[in-house]
């Protein structure tokens, strides 16, 4: 498999890292040659300094060749071009771009297989907004991931101090909860654990827990977090990603909408029907606890100022916000805010990133996601009729080491599994991994 990637920022870098680790026979175009030389010092794979919508780029990157091009410039008009290039020049058979502004990117008939041939054209402030809104949904929540149109949930739940489950093993929590459940993953600081039953759970540990629908609620109560559903929000930017959530949520939600710009006050107003639009500084102290901060059940910072997001989080945190969730540009303050106690940290450039990979995988693999910064994948794969997981029970240790079995679909039933279930052919199973295990899971399914 051949694959043009045009664009050598952090989501071009991530995704390149990712096929070439899966044996992907990349090459990136990009006019940067700081950001080639950065991908050249760490990966093994071809670069080519140029504009990304150059035909003779294209032609050196071989792309008569090409499967895929992926094009995730900070230019909608160059992801564009780079993709009607793959099309009407080269034939690529499908073609990815990040596309920002809304006029092209709501423009169906523009995107269409007709025209451009976009699928999936990617928006990484619509997606944030979409990942709000179900965390609106379940406030508790620091991240929620559906599998099999949402039969099956992945939750991300921030341990809390009063959880009746910190500082025990996992081994015995089972007793302490109404419901079989297993923790796929522990994100602890800046490390990554795929737990045994020796583990031990500590406060700040975020767990990824994979749930039927339908017990979301009671397990979340089991843990010991806060699971009313969001009536009354505040929101720290009136920017695309602020507009994108209330446009959304107004019908059902209370909004404020805090925006420094006063240009773009006057525009939200004129678009947004229920919304109350605040001209002011988000991180003034006093003007968080004259709208009543301390009575929100959420506070969204998605500015387009890292910085600004952290540190107004931090104070809606201090003033009594239920609920904070804070959108962060640079991936590696990610992690920074996790530490500093931000509930829920999302990063447009990594939930892109993420979006993407979906695309890219083998044919037992329906769908791939990247978590935890991309430090771990969970793999949603089906069992073929020539898998050696036929018969096998989990107690037969049959995964590779730092991956976990999370759930099955089994026809119409979900099952958490234990030791003693057995895996059949066509089961559809969803899978928490280590990077370093991916292929040898693969083989397994196939």
């Amino acid at each position: 498999m051949r694959v043009i990637i045009v664009g050598a920022g952090d989501i071009g870098y991530q995704i390149a890292k990712f096929l070439t680790y899966e044996g992907v026979d990349v090459v990136i175009i990009d006019r940067d040659g700081s950001k080639l030389r950065r991908i050249t010092e760490e990966l093994d794979i071809a670069t080519i300094e140029a504009e990304g919508s150059d035909p003779s780029a294209f032609k050196e990157a071989g792309a008569d060749k090409a499967d895929l091009i992926i094009a995730v410039t900070n230019s909608d008009e160059t992801n564009m071009i780079a993709c009607l290039l793959g099309k009407a020049i080269f034939n690529i058979n499908r073609k990815i771009a990040r596309i920002r502004n809304p006029n092209y990117f709501f423009n169906k008939e523009l995107l269409s297989e007709s025209n451009l041939d976009i699928d999936p054209a990617i928006n990484p402030e619509f997606e944030v907004a979409q990942a709000v809104t179900k965390l609106l949904e379940h406030s508790f929540a620091s991240e929620i991931i559906e599998f099999e149109q949402g039969e099956i949930i992945i939750i991300g739940i921030k341990i809390p101090e009063d959880s009746p489950i910190k500082e025990k093993k996992l081994k015995s929590i089972r007793t302490l909860l109404p419901k079989d459940f297993i923790i796929g993953i522990i994100e602890r600081d800046e490390d990554v654990i795929i737990p045994s039953g020796e583990d031990i759970l500590q406060v700040g540990d975020i767990v990824y827990i994979p749930l039927k629908k339908e017990e979301i609620e009671e397990v979340a109560q089991s843990l010991g977090v806060y699971t009313e559903p969001a009536k009354k929000i505040m929101i720290l930017g009136g920017g695309r990603i602020g507009y994108y959530i209330a446009s959304k949520m107004e019908s059902q939600l209370d909004i404020k909408i805090i925006e420094k710009d006063a240009e773009r006050c006057n525009f939200l107003s004129k678009l947004l029907n229920k919304s109350l639009i605040l001209h002011g500084d988000g991180a003034n102290k006093q003007l968080l606890i004259e709208e009543n901060i301390s009575n929100m059940d959420a506070y969204i910072a998605c500015s387009n100022n890292d910085e600004l997001n952290i540190m107004s989080s931090l104070l809606a945190q201090k003033l009594g916000a239920k609920k904070v969730i804070s959108i962060i540009n640079r991936t590696d303050y990610v992690p920074l805010a996790h530490n500093l106690g931000i509930q829920s940290v999302l990063s447009p450039r990594l939930i892109t990133t993420s979006i993407i990979l979906r695309y890219v995988r083998k044919e037992e693999i329906l769908s791939l996601i990247a978590i935890a910064e991309n430090k771990a994948e969970i793999i949603e794969g089906v069992v073929n009729k020539t898998s050696s997981l036929i018969g096998q029970t989990l107690k037969d240790k049959i995964f590779p080491k730092n991956t976990t079995l999370g759930a099955i679909k089994r026809d119409e039933r979900i099952i958490i599994p234990k030791g003693e279930d057995f895996i059949k052919e066509q089961d559809k199973l969803i899978i928490f991994t280590l990077r370093d295990s991916i292929k040898e899971i693969e083989k397994l399914l196939a």
